[in-house]
């Protein structure tokens, strides 16, 4: 039996119609490299035959009677391809804005939580007009869709990896060993196992709460001596920070990754600390130029994988957050880069210090029943609108393939990650590295952000503003 882990089970309860629990995909391909020529029908099979025997595709959630505990995999029994892999067509002119508008509009469609969680829309007759090709080549783009309690960003990334190859004639690669298909275990033993994990939660409780209560002092201590990470709930209010809608808008860029690491060598930092610098210089532009620029700095949740730190071997979600302020008060992109760097390594420090497996060990508290409804009640009542602002924005940084990757047989010309967001955090940024370049998804609650071209746009600008500071200091 395959328990899912408090975490993954978080994000069932935090799904909402409207807050909707899946991380997204724009993968554009160039279907000239297949060994034969492009059909959906083929492309379609080619990906079930890669699929079929890979649990993470083919399992879906059971819930546990009376909602005791947390839901369990079991092996999908119908599991039909065609109900996960759907082929649809870019309207007419087929550019970059339609494509958009598109994928916007399958962002906010929840996914059937009665079969695997996961999808791929086959979108045909698009030419790339934008950010990521020379206008009137005709491209195919995969829209994905797998829901955060499956994968986080690095196990969404490298499950990847069973439908490409290093070459087009290549088979994809793999993940190592298969692993058995989650046993589907009778109803008497979910509610056996539910009612014991029940009886030994005060044990448990009593386990966590000592190296917590530690953590906080050690945090008091930190934030007195000037060298804690950013403290949650002090975070300006923008116009995306507060109660969303089920609607999305999304928008994509590209950057150069050699600039991004020239940077980094002039000036000692890191490449996540150029991308942090980049998006908060082009979410200062943007505010000023909506007439809403605060005059303290915005606040972001970075997502952290512990994934190599962790003692867990259960769960697909091993990750923690840490907070830093992206310095957009300050005018100058060298100085915030500076800035940045210097809270980033006082927030990694901060961090460190805190177990692996903290996130996920308190999240084993999370009872099905009244998380979803708090989730449920904190939305209805607009809370996220009536208290401070816990962060402003979700940046997330996922390292990506260094060469070239082949989908299925065609090569991948950008892929595009796009991340959730959450009542009072309407708009999440994710940056991916890619065979040289960085691509940058935007995705936003569409009544925060109408546009988020006006947003990304500035991205370019602000590497070029970054890249002549350097050169001239």
């Amino acid at each position: 039996m395959d328990r899912l882990s408090g975490l993954d089970a978080s994000f069932l309860y935090l799904e909402t119609p409207a807050q909707l629990m899946h991380v997204c995909g724009v993968i554009v391909l160039d279907q000239t490299t297949m060994p034969e020529p492009y059909s959906f029908a083929a492309l379609m099979a080619k990906i079930d035959e890669n699929v079929h025997d890979v649990p993470e595709f083919t399992r879906k959630i059971r819930g546990v009677p009376m909602g005791l505990d947390h839901p369990v995999w079991v092996r999908d029994q119908q599991f039909d391809i065609e109900r996960h892999v759907h082929r649809v067509a870019v309207p007419s002119p087929g550019g970059y804005r339609e494509l958009m508008d598109l994928c916007s509009h399958l962002a906010a469609l929840p996914l059937d939580r009665s079969r695997p969680l996961w999808e791929m829309w086959v979108i045909e007759g698009y030419r790339p007009d934008g950010p990521d090709g020379a206008a009137g080549d005709e491209r195919v783009v995969i829209f994905s869709k797998m829901h955060h309690a499956t994968v986080d960003g690095v196990s969404g990334s490298n499950l990847i990896s069973h439908l490409c190859s290093l070459e087009a004639d290549t088979p994809p690669l793999a993940l190592g060993p298969k692993k058995g298909h989650p046993r589907d275990p009778s109803r008497r033993e979910l509610l056996g196992r539910a009612v014991i994990g029940t009886a030994a939660k005060p044990v448990t409780l009593a386990k966590v709460l000592r190296p917590s209560a530690e953590l906080i002092t050690k945090s008091i201590g930190r934030a007195r001596q000037g060298v804690a990470m950013a403290a949650p709930f002090s975070a300006p209010r923008t116009s995306f920070n507060g109660t969303i809608t089920a609607h999305r808008s999304i928008a994509l860029a590209d950057l150069s990754l050699d600039h991004i690491r020239d940077i980094k060598k002039a000036t000692g930092t890191t490449v996540n600390d150029v991308v942090l610098a980049l998006a908060g210089g082009a979410l200062r532009a943007y505010l000023d130029e909506r007439g809403e620029l605060p005059a303290t700095s915005l606040m972001a949740s970075v997502p952290v994988s512990v994934r190599e730190s962790s003692k867990r071997e259960q769960g697909a979600n091993k990750v923690s957050a840490l907070f830093t302020k992206l310095g957009t008060d300050i005018e100058d992109p060298l100085e915030r880069l500076e800035m940045l760097a210097e809270r980033n390594r006082h927030a990694k420090d901060h961090h460190n210090a805190i177990s692996a497996d903290a996130l996920q060990d308190w999240a084993e508290f999370a009872a099905p029943r009244v998380f979803g409804l708090a989730v449920r009640t904190y939305a209805n009542l607009r809370l996220a609108e009536k208290h401070p602002v816990v962060h402003n924005l979700v940046i997330s940084n996922v390292p990506g393939p260094p060469v070239p990757l082949y989908f299925m047989g065609a090569r991948i010309t950008a892929l595009y990650p796009l991340g959730p967001v959450f009542h009072g955090a309407g708009l999440n940024l994710t940056v991916m590295s890619n065979a040289g370049k960085i691509h940058v998804g935007a995705l936003a609650c569409r009544e925060s952000v109408p546009d988020g071209d006006a947003l990304v746009k500035h991205f370019p600008g602000e590497l070029e503003r970054l890249r002549k500071a350097v050169a001239n200091r």
